[in-house]
């Protein structure tokens, strides 16, 4: 966990908790190749360290593929999927493709990815938790997307969609990077006739130019003999009072900005 990883679990922790709600780990290893296995463990310790207990068993999408075909099925039985072999670079209103793959209406293709209509006069509304109204015409601006791609992995949007419908999950709070992934995911869960929860988004942590912090730019992981420094740094970012000073242990200061949480505060 970095800062920017850790911003977030405070933020939902602290959310979740002040509704008197339940708060869940869950590992998104959907993606074989980049999974490093020791990871876990050191997230469930710098959590630990940190005084932000989850709730029940850890969660690996990993152990869902089930669900994922289930889905995939229902969206085909609907006439939802295509196959395509286009590059990101040749979809879109400028590319090559142009739906090109979807006109074509293939049936079956090697080396190809599964992707899902959208109509193009469809808007995705919500109202999220700290941004407010959000709208999207996603027909026009996040069409036909992945759900399977070419390496026969899931794609992320058709995880998360599935994983977090209500009842398995009645809140989802996250970064604001993820924040165009919403629509897609409302979308599929629309089509599969699954509840959506309530979303969230919170401020991310960006780097000297203006990144968003993450491993993949070389963000280091917090120091988990220093958790009470980290929290502080995270109560402020999202908008919330400094906790006294004399607050030292993390479950004390938690509970401390527990009592003075306030969504309203939150950094749009």
């Amino acid at each position: 966990m970095h800062a920017g990883s850790l911003l977030a679990a405070v933020g939902s922790f602290l959310h979740a908790r002040a509704q008197n709600g339940h708060w869940h780990l869950r590992i998104d290893d959907i993606d074989p190749p980049r999974a490093v296995p020791e990871s876990v463990a050191a997230i469930q310790k710098s959590l630990e360290c940190h005084g932000l207990p989850f709730d029940g068993d850890v969660q690996y999408q990993s152990h869902h593929t089930v669900r994922y075909e289930h889905a995939l099925n229902r969206l085909n039985e609907r006439g939802d999927l295509f196959y395509c072999v286009c590059t990101r670079a040749m979809l879109g209103p400028t590319g090559s493709c142009q739906n090109a793959c979807a006109d074509k209406n293939q049936t079956n293709a090697a080396s190809a990815s599964l992707r899902v209509k959208v109509p193009p006069d469809t808007f995705i509304t919500l109202d999220d938790d700290f941004l407010g109204s959000q709208s999207w015409h996603l027909g026009q601006q996040l069409s036909d997307f992945v759900v399977r791609r070419r390496d026969g992995l899931y794609a992320y949007q058709l995880a998360a969609a599935v994983d977090d419908a209500a009842p398995l999950a009645t809140q989802v709070t996250r970064g604001s990077d993820l924040l165009d992934s919403t629509p897609r995911q409302v979308f599929l869960q629309r089509r599969l006739g699954l509840s959506s929860p309530q979303y969230g988004h919170l401020p991310i942590i960006k780097d000297q130019n203006g990144f968003k912090l993450s491993k993949q730019q070389g963000a280091t992981a917090v120091d988990d003999d220093h958790p009470a420094n980290n929290l502080r740094g995270a109560v402020r970012a999202l908008g919330q009072p400094s906790p006294p000073s004399n607050l030292k242990d993390p479950a004390s200061l938690l509970a401390w900005s527990l009592a003075q949480w306030d969504p309203s505060r939150v950094p749009r």
